[in-house]
């Protein structure tokens, strides 16, 4: 397995499998609450059996190329994770997105961690065009699309159903070029 340092601060990325759905549980039960206040992954692992399905999902997209997980460990203890949510290498389009627990916030970690995947997307698989789909009340979410340079596509009214609730869900992109240009001038 490979792990990359996100920083001088031992967080690192690493993948997010079926046989860690124990440990995967456990970081969800650690910050239910907060990881749930705009997206519905803790409904989607309450027991065992879900998170391991849940992981199981994500290793499927993986061996079909139209996904990924992987899990952001800070002194080895699981706090968050980024995925490519969608991924088609044909149209040269994909969707990243994020969680993190409560006592992981305010360190960077989402940001370092999507560069990293935007990166490899960009120049190891040739997409064109990365998205970012937040609900609009999630500011923090959105927040990480602006420091990497996305640009705010528009706003799907009412477009997620949550918790018997409609939000409105803002898109955020970057294109290939913008970001190969945008990381030059860093």
């Amino acid at each position: 397995m490979f792990a990359v340092p996100l920083g001088d601060d031992g967080a690192e990325l690493r993948p997010l499998e079926p046989w860690q759905a124990a440990e995967f549980l456990a970081h969800i039960d650690r910050s239910r609450a907060f990881i749930g206040t705009h997206i519905a992954l803790p409904d989607h692992a309450t027991d065992l059996a879900s998170a391991r399905a849940y992981l199981q999902g994500y290793a499927d997209k993986g061996a079909a190329d139209t996904g990924r997980l992987y899990g952001i460990w800070r002194e080895d203890t699981l706090v968050g994770g980024v995925l490519f949510r969608t991924f088609d290498a044909a149209r040269g389009t994909c969707e990243v997105g994020c969680w993190l627990e409560e006592a992981a916030v305010g360190r960077g970690l989402v940001t370092r961690a999507v560069t990293l995947l935007i990166d490899w997307a960009v120049d190891v698989r040739g997409m064109h065009r990365v998205e970012w789909v937040a609900s609009a009340g999630n500011t923090a979410s959105i927040n990480v699309a602006r420091r990497l340079g996305m640009v705010r596509d528009g706003v799907l009214r009412e477009s997620y159903l949550y918790r018997g609730v409609r939000h409105d869900s803002e898109v955020w992109s970057v294109l290939a070029d913008d970001w190969r240009a945008a990381r030059a001038g860093r």
